[in-house]
């Protein structure tokens, strides 16, 4: 397990470039100079006067060996960022990324979403019936094992180091993917799915009943404090679908159990005006969908609140009173057209905020692209709010809500997300590509000519960059991810 590894001091030189600052001015820290990370991958000291491993010996005062990685002496194509942190990513819907039709959320969950993640557990689930050519695998299980490594490595490959991950109802399944991700390394938040009111989720797949839901999420929950006691490689999170799918009693049984074993929670809230009208039919006594949820006790400083589109200003008032968090998926808000997060708003009003591809109703699973998106529909809400400016999310702060932002949202606040003393060494290596002087360059999305600033490249890096640009990975000082 790359975890396990040991792993000696290391000495890291060159650029290092982070957005540790919130706020629409704060923009970028670039720094070149040396971090000098523990055996156990903590940065132990950092110094941006040192331009070589000698001096960085002298100034470290270190008299043993240690390994000195380097980006390469002069070249300015390449720098240390910290790991994007993915506030929500449903990882079984990976093999469906991409495929929406013209669905909008609720229908899109009946006809491409409900059937592939049924097919995890249940060897009857229409998805096979659905695709004549791929008959129910004699091991489900095998079939489960092989989606989720391969979405754990492609999030590695694009500079994701901590993830929090919805799975399906299914207890083996969902274990299997918490085993994985240690395994490969990766920071990983693990939520077997709650769903059981037979008025919104279909016979073929939910739980039977509220005891047999918390019986399953306590035998998940188990598992990954077996893995982890610590909970800081691999943590379980209770996860409630959306409130139109567990029965009341439901909620109000996984708040009893968040609370007495001090768990986190992740939900989904206000993605699309069909289903805000339908919790208002399901809980009249409600004045509003978060109100349901604190109502049950669900609504807390451990809670992560997916999407947020459309909460009023008392709902808002609610979820900062409450300390809860909010993971805004720009990319599939426009994709399933649920509409335009105003994340200006959020932050004014002091609720925290990270990104989250929500694959697959986002059509991607890089940060990176949420980034993007993120200032992208920040610009179509400045424009219906009569093109007030202050709206806007540059790609600065896109980066700060990548990193820094999403460590808060998963509760990782001050141990990962900058170039701080005592934080964690979760970072990524990013290499841009260089055209030479004859117009000739490398395999690289992002061409340098030699004549941008650093705020440049690293513009051109967030607009155009992919996992190309990643050359390698660590979590906790170990190395999970290499370009071949």
């Amino acid at each position: 397990m790359a975890w396990l590894s040991s792993v000696p001091r290391t000495v890291y030189l060159g650029t290092f470039v982070s957005a540790p600052h919130p706020g629409p001015d704060a923009g970028l820290e670039i720094r070149d100079g040396a971090v000098l990370v523990s055996a156990e991958g903590v940065i132990e000291k950092c110094d941006w006067s040192v331009r070589s491993a000698e001096e960085a010996r002298r100034v470290f005062g270190l008299e043993e060996e240690v390994v000195v990685r380097t980006l390469g002496p002069g070249e300015g194509n390449g720098f240390w960022f910290p790991g994007f942190v993915d506030t929500h990513i449903h990882a079984p819907q990976y093999p469906n990324t991409g495929i929406f039709g013209q669905s909008t959320l609720l229908d899109w969950l009946d006809t491409y979403t409900f059937p592939l993640e049924s097919s995890f557990g249940n060897p009857n689930s229409p998805f096979y019936t659905s695709h004549p050519t791929h008959n129910p695998p004699t091991n489900l299980l095998t079939r489960a094992k092989r989606i989720y490594c391969r979405v754990i490595s492609r999030t590695l490959a694009s500079g994701t180091t901590t993830a929090a991950y919805y799975a399906t109802i299914h207890v083996e399944a969902t274990n299997a993917l918490a085993d994985l991700a240690l395994e490969l390394g990766q920071r990983a938040l693990i939520g077997r799915v709650c769903m059981d009111e037979a008025r919104t989720c279909p016979e073929y797949y939910r739980d039977e009943s509220t005891e047999i839901s918390m019986a399953n999420s306590r035998a998940c929950v188990e598992h990954c404090r077996s893995l982890d006691p610590s909970g800081e490689r691999i943590k379980p999170i209770l996860t409630p679908r959306f409130a139109p799918s567990c029965r009341l009693s439901t909620l109000t049984a996984l708040a009893r159990l968040a609370k007495q074993e001090k768990l986190m929670v992740q939900t989904h809230i206000s993605e699309n005006t069909s289903e805000i009208e339908m919790v208002r039919r399901m809980f009249p006594h409600s004045d509003s969908y978060a109100a349901v949820y604190d109502e049950a006790g669900l609504l807390g400083e451990k809670t992560i609140l997916a999407h947020a589109v459309h909460l009023s200003r008392e709902e808002r008032a609610l979820v900062k009173e409450r300390k809860a968090k909010v993971a805004h998926c720009p990319a599939s808000n426009s994709a399933l057209g649920s509409g335009y997060c105003p994340v200006r708003t959020l932050l004014e009003e002091g609720i925290d905020v990270g990104l989250g591809t929500d694959v697959s109703g986002g059509f991607s699973l890089s940060v990176l692209e949420a980034v993007r998106q993120a200032y992208l529909v920040s610009r179509t809400v400045a424009y219906h709010a009569g093109g007030n400016t202050k709206y806007n999310i540059g790609f600065a702060e896109g980066l700060h809500l990548a990193t820094v932002g999403g460590a808060k949202v998963v509760g990782m606040e001050g141990r990962i997300g900058a170039f701080r003393e005592g934080m964690l060494w979760d970072v990524q290596e990013v290499r841009l590509g260089r055209v030479d002087g004859h117009g000739k360059g490398g395999s690289s999305a992002v061409d340098l000519f030699g004549w941008e600033t650093w705020e440049e490249k690293v513009a051109k890096w967030v607009w155009n960059g992919d996992d190309r640009n990643v050359k390698r990975v660590w979590i906790g000082g170990r190395l999970v991810h290499e370009q071949d």
